[in-house]
């Protein structure tokens, strides 16, 4: 799944090198909202990988960005404790130009029509089963 952020670049650190076989860069992006003239500030940090790592190198802190990334989550198991990594991984960073948006979440150009949520009962009280899939999420996150 793609997904895009547009933001000021705040910080952007130097590229380290975790293993022989992989490297990253991580950097921040603020893309703080305003709502009913109400400022909510949200900082993101996202990494380039590998040879995406050098896509940080045009751009300076300060300047406007639209980042398209993906998530990426793995699963950690030690001691017997599970833990679940999420990474924002950047494949493109672009200078934001003039008509996007001031930054924060891309809004799709048509939104679709709000849908109801209907509750589907369990069949057999098996609370084990797959969600309705019909039902649709209308949040932004």
């Amino acid at each position: 799944m793609a997904l895009e952020v547009i933001g000021k670049l705040i910080e952007k650190s130097p590229t380290m090198q975790v293993s022989e076989r992989f490297k990253k860069r991580e950097f921040v992006l603020d893309i703080t909202e305003e709502v009913n003239g109400n400022a909510y500030p949200n900082f993101a940090k996202l990494q380039a990988v590998q040879n995406r790592c050098e896509l940080l190198d045009g751009f300076n802190e300060g300047d406007m960005v639209k980042v398209s990334f993906n998530i990426r989550g793995n699963k950690w198991e030690k001691d017997g404790k599970v833990n679940y990594i999420t990474s924002l991984d950047a494949w493109r960073i672009e200078r934001a130009s003039v008509s996007d948006n001031q930054g924060g979440y891309q809004a799709p150009q048509q939104p679709a029509a709000p849908q109801q949520f209907q509750a589907a009962a369990p069949a057999n009280n098996n609370f084990n089963a797959a969600p309705n899939t019909a039902a649709a999420d209308d949040l932004p996150f």
